[in-house]
């Protein structure tokens, strides 16, 4: 069961409600800049976490300005689509409501549990190889496509700040190519399952108050393991269902 750690009492709280109930996540962010987008994708993690375990999520974004460039920036960056918080009423809200919003956020303070998202930092410059348009929609990183900043956001703790300089940059983007390229050779042997050992070690961390760098790590360890080649890819896969990462997108391609 996912436990995440409430912003107002410090105590882990059950995120999923008992026997299945909804869970009501609300995106909250004032305007469009590098926090703003990294609150969104903390809650796009947790609606996928939440899906994983079997509990129905209604994810809404309440955003007080630049409503458009949110959705797109959010959209560039692989999150997916929130109703919007101020078209839909609350009385259909279900058992559980969880407020993902940033570490210094002024807004009102509604019921429910409060997740807090830790500042995202001036970034340094982008990293060499590492081009695309995510300056076009309208973040700090220029340069770096939106996979590598999201692979980048993902792998610090979402209650600590995360500095996007070029060598994080770097170091997201030839990972995320290494490991492309490592699932799609794996593909290309007999599938096997996900062994019951790691599939606990994932679930376990991003249960853990959403601790997404745990899951990475996983993965990390899966890599240079002496598994066969079908179940790492198929720990992958199964992983990238929490990360939305696009691991699986270089299957087919030429060795």
């Amino acid at each position: 069961m996912l436990r995440i750690i409430d912003a107002r009492t410090g105590d882990p709280i059950e995120a999923a409600p008992a026997r299945r109930g909804l869970t009501r996540v609300e995106v909250h962010v004032p305007g469009l800049d590098g926090t703003a987008l990294r609150v969104l994708l903390v809650a796009d993690t947790l609606v996928r976490a939440l899906e994983l375990g079997g509990t129905p999520v209604w994810a809404l974004l309440d955003s007080a300005e630049q409503r458009p460039e949110v959705r797109a920036a959010a959209a560039a960056l692989g999150v997916r689509p929130f109703e919007d918080g101020r078209e839909v009423g609350r009385g259909l809200g279900g058992a559980q409501a969880v407020h993902v919003v940033a570490e210094d956020s002024t807004a009102p303070d509604p019921e429910g549990i409060r997740v807090a998202v830790a500042a995202v930092a001036a970034v340094d410059g982008p990293a060499e190889g590492a081009g695309g348009a995510v300056g076009a929609v309208g973040l700090s990183a220029e340069g770096a496509e939106p996979d590598v900043l999201r692979f980048a956001l993902l792998s610090r703790r979402r209650d600590r700040t995360a500095r996007l300089d070029a060598t994080a940059l770097q170091d997201a983007h030839d990972t995320l190519v290494r490991w492309r390229r490592a699932v799609a050779a794996w593909a290309r042997e007999p599938s096997r399952p996900v062994p019951d050992e790691v599939r606990g070690e994932l679930r376990a961390a991003w249960e853990d108050d959403l601790d997404v760098p745990g899951v990475l790590r996983v993965l990390r360890e899966v890599e240079s393991s002496d598994l066969p080649a079908g179940a790492r890819f198929e720990t992958y896969a199964y992983a990238d269902r929490l990360l939305g990462l696009e691991l699986t997108r270089d299957l087919g391609a030429p060795a």
